[in-house]
């Protein structure tokens, strides 16, 4: 499978919303054990919180392994491959390590409460 990211996102990945978007059309394909192929051609702008819904999430149910296998990235700008490179090494940590995971929730749960 192939999605083409500007056909149905745009040239701005940024937001949850549209992360949230791409994974509801990745995780049941993996799920199937089917290869997927994301085209970022065209992109411009990408920030953490779109590929933290779009990628992150999926190690909450899937080895890094298995997406290593199952899920190609093309496209990309040297940014976005950062941006995407940095929110896979914290999602990562985040549903590997509890200790990490404990200080995220701590961190933002503080945060919230202070606004």
């Amino acid at each position: 499978m192939r999605l083409n990211i500007i056909s149905f996102i745009g040239e701005n990945c940024i937001t949850v919303e549209d992360g949230e978007q791409l994974y509801q059309k990745i995780h049941p394909e993996i799920l199937k054990g089917n290869q997927i192929e994301v085209d970022f051609s065209g992109v411009k702008i990408f920030a953490s919180p779109f590929f933290n819904a779009a990628i992150g999430q999926l190690l909450r149910d899937f080895q890094p392994e298995q997406l290593q296998e199952q899920l190609h990235f093309v496209g990309l700008s040297q940014h976005g491959d950062y941006v995407l490179r940095r929110v896979i090494e914290n999602a990562k940590k985040y549903y590997t390590n509890p200790h990490f995971k404990d200080s995220v929730e701590r961190i933002i749960a503080q945060q919230a409460h202070d606004l």
